[in-house]
């Protein structure tokens, strides 16, 4: 079973968007990570098994932008 988690991020910078790679990456479960932007809408695409969505979210929200958003968590069987 896989998660595809996507949070919106505003991305300003290069570093911003570094800091974000570090987090998710480094946090538990993650396989692959990604972005992406659509209509002016900066997205953080993460997949793996087992993320605490809410908590990763938190972290971000925390350590990098305080407008971090979970969009959705989607859990594949």
């Amino acid at each position: 079973m896989g998660q595809k988690i996507e949070i919106e991020v505003p991305l300003h910078c290069e570093r911003c968007k570094r800091k974000i790679m570090t987090i998710c990456t480094t946090a538990d479960g993650v396989s692959s990570v990604s972005f992406q932007r659509e209509n002016k809408l900066d997205r953080v695409m993460v997949k793996g098994e087992g993320i605490d969505a809410a908590g990763l979210t938190a972290c971000l929200r925390k350590k990098v932008n305080k407008y971090a958003k979970l969009l959705s968590v989607d859990n594949d069987a």
